[in-house]
């Protein structure tokens, strides 16, 4: 990592560019600008963002990642070390495209990183999305913690990576993205491993061509050669086909017993799985990745499964059972219900407190420079040993938990039912 000196001289090259072009307005502090820059001093306020999708089939998880976010903040008394710390939600999705977009995207990225108040950014929910701002806030210095995204590439070069993965995503050189969650490399690996419990032989894959299906659809792939069990097919779908009938005869005339897809609901995964379970009565596992994990899949009050097809799908997510966090994550359960009401959290409302928290310890731990985007930034990276709600980790030097749990899932009343936690040897 560079010195935090040539994040600054970054920033203000970017100032002298503005002024020249008479737009200094536009280059300076957002709507929630805070009490001082965020280029050093003590003091103060900074502004800790989040980008979500909150519109469409992720809305529910995203309010509850949001709701994390708050609790966590609420919980600090709205304040890290010497600086008071403001939030503000925005949304990476259009009520159009019911889904995150580019564009939305972008212009989140570009709002943080304009703001000088600005100090880390939490998000996004959706690979794809983080490819799009990555490099637009990590040229503006800001430090980026996601609470979901597991695709490879995003840091490291190997399976399920694309060509110029990670470096693309870096253009000032300097690693500004970390994740709480394992990689789909271990992900990969958990769903082979459940198939493979269950009896698979012949595994047919289908993924909706995006940076985070492609990706985990190669690490799939990976881990079932490793555990000697055939791979039928690994293809990608178009998210707004009709329907999927052609695809799912393939797979019974393939003859593969097991199903899975690698990609988001929104991209029609609830007609996929139709149209699967349809043609192939008899096949031993149907599975999910963690993007499906969320009541637009799940239940079919939200346009998600019947139940008919539900109860023969498995789906593995980050989270665990409440039982199976440490007391702090126990705790956080507890705590979420009293504020916020009854009703199941979901897999990533931890996630996104956890994310808030690890944001809040790096401004404390950079004591009088927790303004300082760099310094923060330092701090994160560093991380070391953290215990958290969602257990003890560190980050490495790729960005990468050293966490590698999943939970599996069978779905039941609209609703995913922990089954177990499965854990892959860890990527980083």
């Amino acid at each position: 990592m560079r010195d935090r000196a040539s994040f600054t001289w970054r920033r203000l090259g970017v100032a002298a560019v503005c002024i020249a072009a008479g737009l200094l307005a536009g280059c300076g502090g957002g709507d929630d600008g805070g009490d001082q820059s965020a280029s050093g001093g003590g003091g103060g306020t900074v502004t800790v963002y989040s980008s979500l999708p909150l519109q469409g089939a992720a809305r529910p998880q995203s309010e509850k990642v949001v709701n994390g976010i708050k609790l966590a903040l609420e919980q600090a008394g709205g304040k890290a070390g010497q600086f008071t710390v403001k939030y503000q939600s925005l949304d990476d999705s259009t009520p159009q495209a019911a889904t995150w977009t580019p564009e939305a995207t972008s212009a989140n990225a570009r709002k943080v990183s304009q703001d000088e108040s600005g100090i880390a950014y939490i998000g996004e929910f959706n690979s794809g999305a983080t490819a799009v701002s990555l490099p637009i806030l990590n040229e503006g210095g800001v430090a980026m913690v996601s609470p979901a995204n597991s695709a490879v590439g995003l840091t490291q070069k190997g399976p399920g990576s694309e060509p110029g993965e990670p470096e693309k995503y870096s253009p000032s050189g300097d690693r500004t993205f970390s994740r709480i969650v394992p990689t789909d490399l271990v992900q990969g690996a958990g769903m082979v491993q459940r198939m493979k419990d269950e009896g698979c032989t012949s595994i047919f894959i289908l993924n909706d061509k995006e940076v985070y299906g492609t990706g985990l659809a190669k690490n799939i792939v990976r881990a079932a050669d490793a555990q000697g069990i055939k791979v039928a097919a690994n293809e990608g779908i178009d998210p707004k086909a009709a329907n999927y009938r052609s695809l799912a005869g393939r797979m019974r005339s393939a003859g593969a017993d097991c199903f899975a897809y690698a990609g988001i609901t929104a991209n029609n995964a609830v007609q996929l799985f139709k149209d699967i379970a349809t043609a192939n009565p008899d096949a031993k596992v149907m599975m999910g990745s963690d993007a499906v994990a969320e009541p637009a899949f799940t239940d079919p009050k939200e346009g998600g499964l019947p139940a008919s097809v539900a109860k023969r799908v498995t789906v593995t997510a980050v989270g665990l059972a409440p039982k199976d966090y440490p007391p702090a994550g126990q705790k956080f359960f507890k705590d979420y219900e009293a504020k916020y009401g009854g009703g199941d959290p979901g897999q990533y409302a931890i996630f996104g407190f956890e994310s808030m928290g690890l944001v809040l310890d790096a401004i404390k731990r950079a004591g009088d420079q927790g303004n300082d985007r760099a310094a923060v930034l330092e701090q994160i990276m560093s991380t070391k040993d953290r215990q958290s709600p969602i257990g003890t980790y560190s980050i490495t030097d790729t960005g990468d938990t050293t966490l590698t749990n999943y939970g599996v899932y069978g779905i039941k009343n609209g609703s995913l039912d922990y089954i177990e936690a499965v854990e892959a040897p860890s990527s980083g």
